[in-house]
């Protein structure tokens, strides 16, 4: 069975913001939203927006593509 694209997306970012060697509250705290959204993100649980995907993006200093291409 695929994975859900939600689990994916949230695995990508969990993976990018730990080779930057950034905690949950930093990457956070860089994309301007709460850290127990980033936590809903990387477990899957949230439906993120385009705004807040290129919030992350730019936090994560990657473009939004590379979400999509690990």
């Amino acid at each position: 069975m695929k994975k859900d694209t939600l689990i994916k997306f949230g695995e990508s970012v969990c993976n990018k913001r730990k080779r930057l060697g950034l905690s949950q509250e930093d990457l956070a705290s860089r994309a301007g939203v709460h850290r127990t959204y980033i936590g809903m993100i990387e477990r899957g649980e949230k439906n993120i927006t385009l705004k807040n995907i290129e919030k992350i993006a730019k936090a994560l200093e990657i473009n939004i593509v590379d979400f999509f291409n690990s």
